[in-house]
């Protein structure tokens, strides 16, 4: 079964096309600058080694870099597809939708639903419902499937997602914890079962750009930090994480417009807020090494944060099996992995440093006799999103 999974960034489309179920990749490809004449388009067909990068397009919006691609897909030389009728699904990793928490066909309700919650997803709904009616201006006959964000989180207990406010704003609007990155900690836990089986306690920590921590039990999310928005949980490289919300009115007071507090709690707030030197933690530490104290700040509150997430899980699950580094920081920073094992001893974590240094790509960091083993593994969200249509389609939840 051939699906295509789009992943849609505000100025890059990425594409990954697959043969499910073997999960092979047959077609990878990218455009980055869309809305530029700058803009940047990489290809490969892995079935007959073809390869193209191609500077300097103009690339004014989605449609252009969709058609592109979709030219490239039916090429003579490039081509993987003799016709489009061999694709059977395209895939989206949607993040949110008002009342579709799920799996759900991209109908024109659930569009709509995507648009009710513009505000809470100021960064990721505009680009995705834009593409997506590209896609299906173009591809009017082909099943497209949203891959909700929120869908692996569904399992959570509603007394873990409920907010202590009126119980009417959760009835009337939808105000609960949501959670987010389920295509990451879902792809983590399927890994897991892999090793050991239907029962395990598991916590995912998905640390990146943006970056959420998950409690996962016989491969269910029973809870997580992010909450109703993406602007919750552990500080993100731009946002704020966990605040008080009585910040916001506090500022108002102050002089600030709303205006300028969202955009210090949304794109300055974060690793760039405190550090002041950037966004990439790669930076960060350079300048913490160098003698910078808000750098070395910035690590120590992001690293406590997730400390203070595993241990909240731990107790929750009543123990810890496994505890997995996911995402570009969890899969790359060797510091803030040393960081956090380092705290985790009373939760039955043995660190191994060498190990932990030694890593590349996947890779245990705990000793062979820790209590609970600690891995680095790589995520593949498109893999999780292919495989979850795969199997809807298969079960006849959905029809291509």
């Amino acid at each position: 079964m051939l699906i295509l999974v789009c992943n849609v960034g505000s100025t890059s489309l990425k594409y990954k096309l697959f043969d499910m179920p073997c999960t092979d990749i047959l077609v990878e490809a990218k455009t980055e600058r869309v809305g530029r004449n700058d803009a940047i388009f990489t290809y490969r067909n892995n079935q007959n080694g073809f390869s193209e990068k191609l500077e300097g397009l103009s690339v004014p919006g989605y449609a252009d870099g969709i058609r592109l691609f979709l030219r490239y897909l039916l090429g003579e030389k490039s081509g993987a597809l003799k016709s489009m009728d061999e694709l059977e699904a395209i895939g989206f990793k949607t993040v949110l939708a008002k009342g579709y928490y799920g799996v759900h066909e991209l109908t024109d309700e659930v569009l709509a639903a995507m648009e009710a919650y513009v505000t809470v997803a100021p960064a990721h709904n505009p680009p995705y419902i834009e593409a997506i009616r590209v896609f299906r201006s173009l591809l009017p006959d082909k099943l497209m499937v949203g891959c909700f964000e929120t869908a692996f989180h569904t399992t959570i207990p509603l007394s873990r997602r409920i907010y202590a406010l009126p119980y009417e704003w959760y009835e009337q609007y939808g105000i609960c914890r949501l959670g987010y990155h389920g295509a990451s900690h879902g792809y983590i836990a399927r890994q897991i079962r892999k090793r050991a089986g239907e029962h395990f306690r598991l916590i995912s920590c998905h640390m990146g750009g943006s970056g959420s921590i998950c409690a996962i039990e016989d491969g269910k999310s029973v809870d997580t930090s992010f909450g109703f928005s993406l602007q919750t949980g552990i500080p993100h490289a731009n946002r704020a994480g966990d605040m008080d919300a009585c910040v916001i009115p506090f500022l108002l007071t102050q002089g600030l417009t709303m205006d300028q507090i969202m955009e210090g709690i949304g794109k300055k707030g974060g690793l760039l807020g405190i550090s002041g030197v950037s966004n990439d933690l790669r930076d960060i530490q350079d300048a913490a090494e160098n003698g910078n104290e808000r750098a070395a700040l910035a690590i120590d509150a992001f690293c406590d944060s997730v400390v203070k997430y595993i241990g909240a899980f731990y107790a929750e699950l009543g123990g810890m099996d496994y505890l997995v580094f996911t995402g570009g920081i969890g899969e790359n920073s060797v510091l803030v992995r040393e960081k956090i094992c380092s705290r985790l001893s009373c939760l039955g974590v043995k660190f191994d440093r060498e190990a932990n240094l030694a890593v590349r790509g996947e890779g245990r960091i705990s000793t062979s006799d820790s209590p609970a083993e600690v891995l680095v593994l790589p995520t593949n969200e498109e893999v999780g999103i292919a495989q979850i249509i795969h199997e809807k389609v298969s079960a006849g939840e959905l029809s291509p």
